[in-house]
């Protein structure tokens, strides 16, 4: 369904390789990020946003809650204050759209 490309079947080092020049082009250390931990900080942010974990397992593909409270779930409160910290650098804040 999806080719890399030079038109190969998209393997798992493909997707690791893109996903690591736009880790870089954030100006991330490629090295500290893989795709695995998108699902675990998508998984997480809904959490810490109140959506119920049944809603979470549906949207990630899974059959019950099990996997996701098990794996997936995990409270990240400094990782997404260091994270929302670097994006408002990169990308503003709300108070910065209000001086405009």
């Amino acid at each position: 369904m999806f080719a890399s490309d030079v038109g190969t079947e998209l393997d798992a080092a493909n997707v690791r390789r893109a996903f690591r020049k736009v880790v870089a082009k954030a100006g991330l250390k490629a090295a500290d990020w893989t795709p695995r931990e998108l699902r675990h900080s998508f998984a997480s942010l809904l959490s810490d946003s109140g959506v119920r974990i049944e809603d979470i397992s549906r949207l990630m593909g899974h059959n019950g809650t099990a996997v996701t409270e098990l794996v997936y779930r995990h409270q990240l409160r400094p990782v997404i204050e260091e994270g929302t910290t670097a994006m408002d650098k990169l990308f503003g804040t709300p108070d910065d759209d209000r001086a405009a």
